[in-house]
């Protein structure tokens, strides 16, 4: 009897072993579709800190554009010697990182709306329409459907990775807090390091995507707009 309940213990022991490493390797390959997915935002964002750099002068010591450890991506820069400086460099990939998204946005808005006939959206109910205009866009020529995957990826991806970092809002309040009394006009780039705390630890609620996809929306505004 004893040896029944050992081998049920140690089946029950190989057993969770066997899902622990599943669910792990599952994790896993999971963090590294999304790291891959997030490739080109994480690039697009070193090189607006890059390009900032070079633009005001900073020597840069090291730039990593994107690799699989943590984190992403990287620019070591020297210490810039005006506030101002410290500011454009932190949040240049907002910027960028928005400007470039929406462009990819527009083109993503474009090849969708020329593929699909815009009455088949204006008839019927909300869920037949949507999936007769997917059905229109699959059947859309290869090279466009290709199209269509690659603008809808880089302005996902760019736009998700737009909001400067913790590690650029450490910068700017350390700098804030250090010369504050020597110019009081560096308090003006208070509510920046807090809306940049404020929208990384909301990116554990998908604000991150959430802005990308507000620019999504914005591009097919912008389409529909001007009639294209």
């Amino acid at each position: 009897m004893a040896g029944e309940y050992a081998v049920a213990a140690v089946a029950l022991v190989v057993a969770l072993v066997a899902v622990a490493v599943a669910v792990s390797g599952f994790s896993y390959l999971l963090w590294l579709v999304l790291r891959v997915f997030s490739a080109p935002g994480v690039v697009v964002h070193e090189f607006a800190h890059k390009q900032a750099c070079d633009a005001a002068g900073v020597p840069v010591a090291e730039v990593v554009y994107f690799r699989l450890g943590d984190p992403p991506g990287y620019v070591r820069h020297h210490h810039p010697k005006r506030y101002r400086t410290s500011f454009v460099i932190s949040v240049a990939p907002f910027l960028v990182n928005t400007i470039i998204s929406l462009v990819a946005f527009l083109g993503f808005a474009w090849l969708v709306t020329t593929a699909v006939d815009a009455t088949v959206l204006a008839d019927g109910p909300a869920l037949e329409s949507v999936s007769a205009a997917v059905g229109e866009l699959l059947a859309a020529p290869p090279e466009t459907l290709a199209l269509v995957g690659l603008s809808g990826w880089l302005g996902l991806s760019v736009g998700m990775q737009a909001f400067p970092s913790t590690g650029d809002a450490k910068t700017l309040w350390t700098r804030s807090s250090a010369e504050w009394r020597q110019s009081p006009l560096v308090l003006l780039g208070v509510p920046v390091v807090v809306v940049i705390y404020v929208a990384n630890l909301l990116s554990w609620l998908w604000a991150d995507v959430l802005y990308a996809l507000a620019l999504g929306v914005a591009a097919f505004s912008v389409i529909g707009w001007i009639g294209l």
